[in-house]
């Protein structure tokens, strides 16, 4: 059964909210970045790039560097733009994006969840970069941008999640992205107990996005046991971030495909090699959008296409290979294109379903690709049914929401 936590949340002064939570910065492009960090003081952006503040520059992923971000944690502590929960609390957040709600509770998981698989993961992770994720948080001792979890829905804990938002939260801010941002605070003990009690009683939590952060949370609690033979098991290094969303709550969007060239092949000749494994259909210029499971979209010099996997070539009874990404895969981009290795072939990119197959057409017209393909969503029974076999799927499977903001609420690893 899952051990999810109440923990004594760090998080922003609540006039300041709004500027200090940031996107992850992996989403912006260096020049949004720095017109950031030029123009907002109290973003937490700062944080994860401390060589703006004093203009000296550090090597990424140095002791040096981590120094400076935990130097500049300390100082937005200091300067209150921080401020400090004095009792361990679960945290209500909802987001609005579009027509979309998402409401889920933040705490956090336990690492002996993780290590006897009460915490059911579907990705692999890569240990080098596990190790400097590990370093990173045992230098700067926080951790600031949750790990995405789902659960099986439970008419309990909705019950007491609508029965807390019902009360006025302490955040309620828009981002310029047009994405509306809530939070509730839950401190009041008893509800902190009725959330901690019913969480016990459920069997299992499936990371939905964040197995690197996971792997190296569970890694650096592993290592500080190890220093520290006499540990309780209350220790803050034996529990990581989460952010906990009802499977109802989720959503998961495709992660489609885009190829550089034909591998030396012309689109009548690609087309026929496609028809040995797929009945094709052209759908001409207007944008076409897969319909269901074993569908393919296409887009090629300018026309879009259906292929639909022919029977002999869907394996229901293989977890992994009955994936619409195993399928291309193994049908089209390794045999067709040697694309071999998604993870570091340069001749694919990959773009995310909330993109629309708009960007896909935009991309193979630009000439910087020269086809595309769009793929059904993966359904959370997949992946559930992928992680509970200990499967593993291809790289760039499924792209959930929501995305979470880094440094809304923070937990301290030296606490």
């Amino acid at each position: 059964m899952a051990k999810i936590i109440p923990f004594k949340g760090i998080r922003p002064a609540r006039d300041k909210v709004h500027l200090v939570a940031s996107r992850s910065v992996d989403s912006y492009t260096t020049a949004d970045l720095n017109e950031k960090l030029r123009g907002n003081p109290y973003t937490f952006l700062h944080i994860i790039n401390p060589d703006f503040y004093d203009g000296k520059r550090t090597k990424p992923g140095s002791d040096e560097r981590l120094l400076k971000v935990k130097a500049a944690y300390l100082r937005f502590k200091k300067e209150k733009i921080f401020i400090n929960d004095s009792d361990p609390c679960y945290y209500i957040y909802q987001q609005l994006k579009d027509s979309t709600v998402y409401t889920g509770i933040i705490g956090c998981s336990s690492i002996d969840d993780y290590f006897n698989g009460v915490i059911k993961i579907h990705e692999q992770t890569l240990t080098e970069r596990e190790e400097k994720l590990k370093h990173y948080l045992e230098v700067c001792d926080f951790n600031a941008e949750p790990v995405l979890f789902s659960y099986p829905n439970d008419a309990i804990i909705d019950e007491l999640t609508i029965k807390i938002i019902q009360s006025e939260p302490v955040y309620d801010y828009t981002t310029t992205d047009r994405i509306r941002h809530k939070l509730w605070v839950v401190n009041d003990r008893k509800r902190v107990a009725q959330i901690e009690d019913r969480f016990s009683k459920v069997p299992a939590v499936y990371i939905a996005d964040g197995h690197h952060r996971s792997a190296s949370s569970a890694l650096l609690g592993k290592t500080r046991r190890e220093a520290n033979p006499n540990y309780t098991g209350k220790e803050a290094f034996n529990f990581y971030l989460g952010i906990f969303f009802p499977e109802a709550q989720l959503k998961i969007f495709d992660f489609n495909r885009v190829v550089k060239d034909l591998n030396g092949l012309s689109a009548k000749q690609f087309i026929d090699r496609l028809s040995e494994k797929f009945i094709i259909t052209e759908k001409g210029a207007a944008i076409y959008k897969p319909l269901q499971k074993h569908s393919f979209s296409m887009y090629l010099e300018g026309k879009w296409y259906s292929l639909d996997a022919k029977k002999e070539i869907i394996h229901n009874d293989q977890p992994v290979g009955s994936l619409d990404a195993s399928i291309l895969t193994t049908h089209v981009l390794s045999p067709i294109l040697t694309i071999h290795d998604l993870k570091t072939d340069k001749r694919i990119g990959f773009v995310s379903g909330i993109k629309g197959m708009k960007t896909l057409k935009e991309l193979v017209d630009s000439g910087k690709y020269a086809v595309a393909f769009g793929l059904y969503p993966v359904e959370m029974k997949q992946l559930k049914h992928i992680a509970d076999t200990n499967n593993i799927m291809p790289p760039k499977t499924t792209w959930v929401e929501p995305k979470m903001r880094s440094g809304l609420v923070i937990y301290g690893l030296g606490e």
